[in-house]
């Protein structure tokens, strides 16, 4: 044998030979990713092999093994990763030549300089600690034979996977614990900019953690893109094991870019879309594995009890609560109904999202998968998907679980397209907290508990999405945005108007901030730029909202008690200039045909006269047009109590008011004298199942005008016998006198959550107040009512500042 010979022999079997081909291993650039990391656990198997063959032999130590656990059992090895090892012997030789043989194997590896946690076992001792330390079981749950005595292997793991199955109900909930704790700490993955690959929420950890709950046979983790998701936070600590030298797991902004290049990834930016779009795949994963565990769980706990009093029969069908047309609650869960056709129903989606949020439920994830297959909503949106959405964003943090299951399906990119450009886009201003598709979520969710300072709560909440959504454009993303924010209000259905609001918004909703922080408001000049830029009292009112909304969702130093009085001082200043503008008394509209015609019915019958039509807005894909709602007409003499008790009937009834509006109209009777009709003009639609008819609603009507149906008796039976979900908290309901709202009338309006009875609850309180209603004006944006009645005193006239403001106290107090 020659000496070139030798020396190769020795290199490959010895620890010199190991070091050199892991060193040649890891400088291979042809082969990154999951086939390196499989490498380097096979070179490493052989090398501790050939360790633990001398080590037997040398010591003499019969039944005995070498166990890779936890990363290193699953064949994850890192650059820098540790070596977690187990001896594992059959308790036959003495306990001198079972020390001398873990000598024999955890020298030569320390010799190398590699991080090493080991540890020396029987299987009885490994299951006793195991029982005694979640953190063993979860290693052992990854047990795999490196050398020796594979059969005493595959009964340790038997034996360990076998005592987590049966005690999942205990170990389970203490595993969610110890993520929750952990997530705590480190905080959530997908939105650091700095974040640890292994401990923050979102990565490696969590992802083993649902390997271990696939083990218990509880539950299994959705499979779609999680094994992909693990693909890419371990190829990024790879490059950043590689990149740095070091055994680290956070990526730390220094070496972001080294990190990108050896990905072969554009920059760092795209490093962390990628990092982070795998994180928020393992987190909602997360989330509806550990929402089907303890599921599983209660119901196992449940069932028996149930049986017993059962008499041992069979157990009760799972109740399903309406929430929607099409939507239903299940075991805890929003789920469709039986009867729901997504392919059909191109609005289901937002139903069941805006369901699922104002309930503080989460939707399920199969209804989200099978949502998935829903039409594609026509462009412009029908009334209705605009008014879902709003209500979805609306619903306030109930509002963020609901969205990113969405996004998971990737269902919120169907319907915003321009939503991709944001989505998982890294923001490097230390002052953010989230990313920017995140952070506009987070600003919408805190323009809802704005939505009683503005009159247009719906423009709001959609500019507040929308207020960053030109980053990721070259060029001011102000600028950009406005653009963006164009397209998108008038593919949600908005008119004309409300389209360019929303842009003025977008484009502007940084002008209040650095204007009253950066400039002399004490400069008329700067005061009458903000009022132009702006436009309107009303737009200016929102604008301080999303000012607001926007820097809270921002992060807690981007806003303070001392910028929200520099803000509202330039509000104040800029709405003096604007004061001109103050409304006048409405256009007296004159009655249609059809309205016309129900007045003099009613007249002449002395009953109230109704009609109901259905309206339709764009056709389908079949030609035929979507009803997005029914226009009911009533018409009746003029009278107290009218108000309360058509709303009233129609809660009864389970419709939802998107719109009304009342007023009086002067009709000569045959003797020559005019006499008021009142006619009430209403946009309803069913909560779910199918319309009421005609005649149904107008005898109800009849009663509760007479006093024969005791409308607040029976709401509150209602409300008793099926008792909804307690939901969202919304703001506190607002009611105020406008200011130099009207000449001939005293304006109150109410800014409220709506909900069933609630226009019922509020002209109860105004016919308890002795106010004539002039004229009533209704709108629903999404779950937000503002509603405006125009009023006057017993004699016609309007109320005094002090009856006005009072009037105001005592419906605010009926509302709260």
């Amino acid at each position: 044998m020659t000496s070139t010979e030798v020396t190769t022999e020795s290199e490959d079997s010895g620890p010199s030979g190991y070091a050199a081909a892991r060193l040649r291993l890891l400088q291979e650039k042809a082969q990154p990713g999951p086939p390196r990391r499989a490498a380097l656990a096979s070179l490493t198997d052989d090398w501790l092999t050939a360790l633990f063959a001398t080590a037997t032999e040398q010591t003499g130590v019969r039944g005995a093994a070498l166990v890779a656990v936890g990363g290193y059992g699953r064949g994850e090895l890192s650059p820098r990763s540790d070596l977690d090892l187990v001896l594992l012997h059959d308790g036959s030789a003495d306990a001198g030549a079972i020390a001398s043989l873990a000598d024999r194997i955890w020298y030569p590896v320390w010799d190398l300089g590699l991080a090493l946690d080991h540890s020396v076992r029987t299987p009885g001792e490994a299951r006793k600690t195991a029982a005694e330390d979640l953190k063993v079981q979860l290693g052992l749950l990854d047990a795999r034979p490196v050398a020796g005595d594979r059969g005493l292997v595959a009964a340790m793991r038997t034996t360990i996977l076998a005592d987590w199955r049966n005690q999942a109900p205990k170990r389970l909930p203490a595993l969610d614990e110890l993520c929750r704790e952990r997530a705590e700490r480190q905080g959530e993955l997908q939105f650091l900019l700095e974040p640890d690959l292994k401990e923050a929420r979102g990565g490696l950890r969590d992802a083993t953690a649902l390997r271990a709950v696939a083990a218990s046979w509880v539950a299994d983790a959705p499979r779609e893109g999680l094994a992909e998701a693990r693909r890419i936070l371990l190829d990024a600590r790879d490059a950043l094991h590689l990149t740095t030298g070091r055994a680290t797991d956070r990526l730390a902004l220094q070496e972001q870019d080294q990190v990108a290049t050896a990905l072969g990834l554009l920059d760092a930016d795209a490093l962390l879309r990628q990092v982070y779009e795998a994180a928020r795949t393992v987190s909602y994963a997360t989330d509806v594995t550990w929402r089907e565990v303890h599921r599983v769980l209660r119901a196992r706990s449940v069932r028996p009890r149930l049986r017993a009093m059962l008499g041992g029969g069979k157990t009760a069908a799972t109740e399903r609560n309406p929430l929607a047309e099409g939507v239903v609650e299940a075991d805890g869960e929003v789920v469709l109904a039986r009867t729901a056709r997504p392919e059909r129903d191109a609005v289901l989606v937002l139903r069941a999202a805006a369901a699922a949020a104002q309930s503080e439920l989460p939707l399920s994830r199969h209804v989200v998968r099978h949502l998935a297959a829903a039409r594609p909503l026509p462009v412009p949106w029908p009334a209705e998907a605009r008014e879902e959405l709003v209500t979805l964003l609306g619903a306030g943090e109930a509002t963020i679980p609901v969205w990113e299951a969405l996004e998971a399906e990737g269902l919120i990119t169907r319907l915003l397209p321009d939503w991709e450009r944001v989505h998982c886009r890294p923001q490097r201003n230390p002052v953010h907290t989230w990313t920017v598709d995140r952070h506009l979520v987070e600003a919408a969710v805190r323009a809802s508990s704005l939505t009683r300072r503005v009159g247009r709560p719906d423009l709001l909440l959609v500019a507040a999405l929308l207020h960053d959504i030109g980053k990721g454009w070259p060029g001011d993303h102000s600028v950009a945005g406005e653009v963006i924010a164009r397209d998108v209000a008038a593919r949600i259905g908005f008119d004309q108007h409300d389209v360019g609001v929303i842009a003025t918004l977008v484009r502007h909703h940084l002008l209040l901030v650095e204007t009253a922080t950066r400039r002399d408001l004490d400069d008329p000049a700067t005061v009458r730029s903000v009022a132009t830029a702006v436009g309107s009292a009303s737009t200016l009112e929102l604008l301080h909202a999303l000012t607001e909304a926007d820097a809270l969702a921002t992060g807690p130093a981007a806003w303070s008690t001392w910028r929200a009085s520099l803000v509202a001082d330039l509000v104040t200043r800029v709405a003096a200039v604007l004061a001109g503008e103050a409304t006048a008394d409405p256009e007296p509209v004159e009655p249609s045909a059809e309205q016309e015609r129900l007045a003099i019915e009613a007249l002449r019958t002395g009953e109230p006269v109704l009609a109901l039509h259905a309206q339709a807005e764009t056709p389908n894909e079949d030609g035929e047009p979507e009803p997005i709602g029914v226009e009911l007409l009533i018409a009746l003499p003029d009278r107290p109590g009218v108000l309360p008790a058509a709303a009233g009937v129609l809660a009864l009834h389970r419709l939802t008011v998107r719109a009304a509006d009342l007023r009086a109209v002067e009709l000569p009777t045959e003797l020559g004298e005019c006499v008021d009709v009142l006619l009430l003009s209403w946009r309803v639609a069913a909560e779910y199942g199918s319309l009421p008819q005609a005649a149904r609603l107008r005898a109800d009507l009849v009663r509760a005008l007479d006093g024969s149906l005791d409308i607040p008796a029976r709401l509150a039976e209602r409300e008793a016998a099926y008792p909804r979900r307690r939901g969202v908290k919304a703001p506190p309901p607002r009611v105020t006198v406008a200011a130099a709202g009207s000449r001939l009338a005293t304006v109150i309006e109410v800014r409220a959550q709506d909900a069933p009875g609630l226009l019922h609850r509020i002209g109860r309180a105004l016919e308890q107040s002795a106010v004539r209603v002039r004229s009533a004006h209704v709108s629903t944006l999404g779950a937000n009512a503002v509603d405006a009645f125009y009023v006057t005193g017993a004699d016609g006239e309007p109320l005094s500042d002090a009856r006005a403001t009072e009037l105001a106290r005592e419906v605010e107090r009926a509302l709260g």
